[in-house]
């Protein structure tokens, strides 16, 4: 078995808050966040040591 570690940074979007803070990302942007650095440093997505196994064995 392979570990493949996987150091997540905070993004911040290019729009702020009113208030001055980051505005919020959904769900749907931070898994598409995800899998473009994950395709971009060659993770695979599923399977043994893949990105999917790595964020359920976190949560």
């Amino acid at each position: 078995m392979t570990d493949t570690a996987v150091e997540l940074e905070t993004v911040e979007p290019v729009e702020s808050a009113p208030s001055g803070q980051p505005a919020p990302v959904s769900d749907e942007q931070l898994v598409a966040m995800l899998v473009e650095r994950a395709r971009s440093e060659g993770l695979q997505l599923t399977g043994q040591g893949g990105l999917l196994q790595q964020l359920t064995v976190m949560m």
